[in-house]
């Protein structure tokens, strides 16, 4: 019989084996449960609100969805995969069924017994026994009796569409398989394992329904994907096969309306929104302006509405008589009646019809053509009678909308009681309050589109594209003002930011009154957002969160936001990815409100800067307990707070169980020793930290000993900045013996932290061992030309340093002839700062020899050395030959005319340099003509600096415009 039951599959599955493209549904998430979003709120928002990206969960492969994850695990018994509307759950479960009847997946399941929510809703009562002969109605007695002990696969696809809710809560239990009883009590008993219990189950649903199981039943959650940017590129190519200029045109639109682009990753809409806007430029013979194509959900429904009634989309404008056709009587009162079954049904959460249910509100199915049958309302045979639905909940919601909109001029009661029994309500503009307070008032949001669509009804563009359709000429064309009078009036009440206040101002955007949004846009652009954030600004904050460029890389939310502020955008922040917050004079009460954003399992957040508030220990301790169980968070900058010791303990503490966190910025926050001793602590357990800030915190000798000893564990840091710590020369020595034992650290800055010859001599003798530093930061200490001996002796050994900073310490001529020694040898060092080391033209001078030789050196910072003209001239003639310098800083160091002419012959004919800075050299107007001649050719310079040298305004810009004729991009200060 399995052979009989595959062929029978194979023929559920449908005569089409192509499935369209499957790489995404090749993939799930494996997610740990739904989120408050996912719960709370209506699919399409889920989608905006989040821009379209997942959570960044671990994937597994369709052909393993069943087996257990590792060798310790068990398969899972409860399967549940959720997806919002229209990303492909019914294509998953075809996908699956089809590939196990070739043999290809699954092959753990000798029985696959795939269902529909939608079949079970012709049911009141099932048995178990009975539920299985639906499935596979074929099947004989033995081959019964084989599913129950057999690997077995039940599928049960589209709970969100079951007609009765599951309550697990009041469940009648029932272990006998012949047993009939209520079709809902039978599927929770089934989850519940009193039936079927060796059975594998697999449930499909959005969301927002399969809340309705508790998660301690579940074994596994996994969720659908929607599209990439690559996928979007792809499906509108196989859409318009054999036109890729429509193609294109349609992308590039798309690319420009961030808002529908996004909710293209929903493959159902973007054959929705693709269609339509094809149609449009199709119609328009692509003479159409750019402005005038759909940019809002209303304009996109209008249009792909009037494809539809025009019938296959191939019609032009001024096709006449199919638009007298489809705008005849019957037609218009066809849509009516599906568009009341379509309101009503919304309002009772209903998406499934049956033949009864079409008769109630007056769908004559006969008098449906055949192109509305199957575009606009699909039909599913049932094996007790026909099942119908809309193609996407969208239609429900869009139909829905028109339905209320024609008749709101005429009804006398509220629309939304459907018996009419209510206080009276008179006139259009009392029933589009009545639907906004409504909609309001939804916990999940499900009339949140439906509103939209009665907001965006009131566009020009969208009464246009459907007069004599759907809506008549001109209807309700007085009332767009005054609507759009109440939505800012709901939006001025104080309040805190959710998802409905948001779509009131999307309901803005659909009437085309962005005037709110484009303001705000504007002020965060200049960064002048202090005192304008009102509540409607609010609203239209977090609205931008979600839809502008300026907030797509980074919310910037500095020196704007008060307390009461962020406790109403909370519920917002949730989902941008890179949040800054800087300077808002933020005190401890405002770290509990961010500490619950932070640990909500809807977080987003992957960037955080609270830098220069006020936060204490007590507001650190707060975001410390958000981190032991925040998944999100990459990067928490709290610089120029003042959390103290007690606060570094804390986030310490956390860190010992975060496995996430990859940078803390912890600046100028007087943590002194012992806050320092907590995070070394911390270090030795913690290897997934990469980049720890402690400048300016006093850690000391003691401090940087713990650090060390730390180090000498950790395998994770990558980056350790301890400038301005006084760690002096015993804080050194304890840090270079970490370094003979750590190979994994990069980069070191001990910027300004009273380093002598003893220090740095320990230090260098650590970097003849180690081969993990990359980057050494010994700027503004003590070392004199002793120490820079030391450092050149570890130039010869050590092969892995790139970056060495030595400014501003006491090296003078003899200890940068050392280090440019050392260089004729080292072929490893790429950057060398040693700027302010009282050096002269004798240091210029050994450097430029070390030049001649050495290939790897990609930037040297030499201002204010006094190299004078006979130091540039040595540097400029080594120039003449090295092929690696690329970047080159001579601030300051009076070359003169002589010296700009001799660096005017190098630049001539050297072709590595990218940036040269020149300032303050007294070149004169002389000196910079012959520079500029120099470069009046062909050159790769793509900066250069001539600040400050008495060249006068009119030869500046002579010499300028010479030096960009050839190279327009280059960049000239003078």
């Amino acid at each position: 019989m399995v052979p009989k039951h595959m062929e029978t599959l194979q023929n559920w599955c449908g005569a089409s084996t192509d499935l369209g493209p499957l790489e995404r549904l090749s993939n799930l998430l494996l997610v740990e449960g739904l989120t408050d979003l996912q719960q709370k709120q209506h699919d399409f928002v889920q989608v905006e609100v989040t821009r379209g990206m997942s959570h960044s969960a671990r994937k597994i492969p369709l052909e393993k969805l069943f087996l257990p994850l590792s060798k310790f695990s068990i398969p899972p018994r409860i399967l549940v995969t959720v997806g919002g509307a229209g990303l492909g759950k019914s294509t998953l479960v075809r996908l699956f069924v089809h590939t196990w009847a070739k043999g290809e997946t699954g092959k753990e399941f000798e029985f696959v017994l795939p269902l529909t929510f939608r079949e079970l809703n012709t049911y009141d009562k099932l048995s178990g026994e009975r539920l299985i002969r639906l499935a596979s109605p074929h099947l004989t007695e033995s081959s019964f009796l084989s599913v129950g002990t057999s690997r077995t696969l039940l599928i049960l696809d589209g709970l969100d569409e079951f007609k009765t809710p599951l309550d697990f809560s009041d469940t009648v239990v029932c272990t006998d398989l012949q047993k009939e009883i209520q079709v809902d009590y039978l599927i929770t008993n089934i989850i519940r394992g009193h039936l079927l219990r060796e059975v594998c189950v697999w449930i499909t649903s959005r969301p927002t329904a399969a809340g309705q199981i508790p998660g301690g039943l579940v074994d596994r959650m996994t969720e659908i994907q929607g599209f990439g940017d690559a996928e979007i590129r792809g499906f509108l190519d196989q859409l318009f096969v054999g036109s890729q200029d429509l193609s294109d045109g349609v992308r590039d639109h798309l690319r420009a309306n961030r808002s529908l682009h996004t909710l293209c990753t929903v493959p159902s809409f973007c054959r929705i929104c693709g269609s339509a806007v094809g149609y449009v430029l199709k119609s328009a013979d692509r003479s159409l302006d750019a402005a005038a194509l759909p940019k809002t959900l209303s304009e996109i429904y209008s249009y792909y509405f009037k494809m539809v009634l025009c019938g296959d989309g191939q019609a032009k404008q001024k096709e006449t008589p199919r638009i007298e056709q489809a705008a005849n009587n019957n037609s218009k009162k066809m849509m009516n009646c599906l568009g009341r079954l379509a309101f009503y049904s919304l309002i009772k959460r209903k998406h499934v019809f049956y033949e009864q249910d079409m008769k109630a509100y007056g769908v004559d199915l006969s008098s449906l053509h055949l192109g509305l049958c199957n575009r606009l309302l699909l039909k599913e045979e049932a094996p007790s009678s026909p099942v119908y639905y809309f193609p996407h909940l969208t239609f429900q919601e869009f139909l829905a909308a028109t339905y209320y909109y024609a008749s709101a001029k005429r009804a006398l009661f509220d629309l939304f009681v459907e018996s009419g029994m209510s206080w009276p309500k008179l006139g259009f503009l009392n029933h589009v309050k009545n639907a906004l307070q409504r909609s309001l008032q939804s916990e999940d949001g499900h009339l949140d589109i439906f509103v939209r669509f009665l907001a965006g009804l009131l566009s020009p563009q969208v009464n246009k594209a459907l007069s004599d359709w759907l809506l008549a000429r001109d209807e309700h064309h007085g009332y767009r003002s005054q609507v759009v009078g109440v939505l800012q009036g709901l939006l001025a009440v104080d309040q805190a930011v959710s998802c409905r206040t948001v779509n009131l101002v999307r309901c803005l955007h659909e009437i085309q009154r962005v005037e709110i949004a484009t303001h705000l846009e504007e002020a965060l652009k200049t960064d002048s957002l202090a005192g304008k954030l009102t509540p409607a600004n609010l609203s239209a904050l977090a609205y931008l969160l979600q839809t502008s460029e300026v907030c797509s890389e980074e919310a910037n939310l500095s020196s704007c936001l008060s307390y009461h502020a962020l406790q109403s955008l909370l519920s917002q922040l949730l989902y941008c990815r890179n949040l800054r917050l800087d300077n808002n004079r933020f005190k401890d009460s405002a770290m509990d409100l961010l500490g619950s954003v932070l640990s909500g399992k809807d977080c987003h957040i992957q960037k955080i800067s609270l830098a220069e508030n006020q936060i204490s220990n007590k507001g650190t301790k707060a975001l410390a307990r958000s981190l032991m169980v925040n998944r999100s968070l990459l990067a928490l900058d709290l610089r120029s707070n003042s959390i103290g010791p007690h606060g570094a303990k804390a986030l310490a503490d956390s860190l010992k169980i975060n496995q996430c966190l990859l940078s803390l910025n912890l600046q100028n926050n007087v943590i002194k020793e012992d806050g320092t001793k907590s995070l070394a602590e911390a270090l030795v357990s913690n290897h997934t930290l990469r980049t720890l800030h402690l400048q300016k915190n006093g850690v000391g000798p003691q401090g940087s000993k713990k650090l060390a000893e730390a180090l000498k564990k950790n395998w994770g840091l990558k980056e350790l900045i301890l400038s301005g710590n006084c760690v002096g020369d015993a804080g050194a020595a304890a840090l270079a013996e970490g370094l003979k034992v750590n190979h994994t650290l990069l980069t070191l800055d001990l910027q300004s932290n009273s380093i002598s010859d003893v220090g740095v001599s320990a230090l260098t003798r650590a970097l003849c061992s180690n081969q993990g530093l990359i980057s050494l930061n010994l700027r503004e200490n003590s070392i004199s030309q002793e120490g820079a001996c030391e450092v050149a002796r570890a130039l010869r050994a050590n092969g892995t340093l790139r970056n060495l900073d030595l400014a501003a310490n006491l090296l003078h001529d003899e200890g940068a002839q050392a280090i440019a020694l050392a260089l004729k040898e080292n072929q490893a060092l790429t950057s060398l700062h040693l700027q302010w080391n009282f050096l002269q033209c004798r240091a210029a001078e050994a450097l430029s020899q070390a030049l001649q030789f050495n290939q790897s050196l990609a930037s040297l910072d030499l201002q204010m050395v006094m190299a004078g003209e006979s130091g540039a001239s040595a540097l400029a003639e080594a120039l003449t030959s090295n092929r690696s310098l690329a970047t080159l800083d001579l601030r300051g160091n009076a070359i003169g005319l002589a010296g700009a002419k001799a660096m005017a012959h190098a630049l001539k004919v050297n072709c590595a340099l990218r940036r040269v800075n020149l300032q303050e050299n007294s070149l004169g107007l002389d000196g910079g003509i012959c520079i500029a001649t120099a470069l009046s050719g062909s050159h790769g310079l793509a900066y250069i600096n001539l600040q400050g040298n008495q060249i006068g305004e009119s030869g500046a810009k002579v010499i300028a415009d010479t030096i960009r004729a050839n190279a327009p991009e280059c960049v000239v200060e003078i």
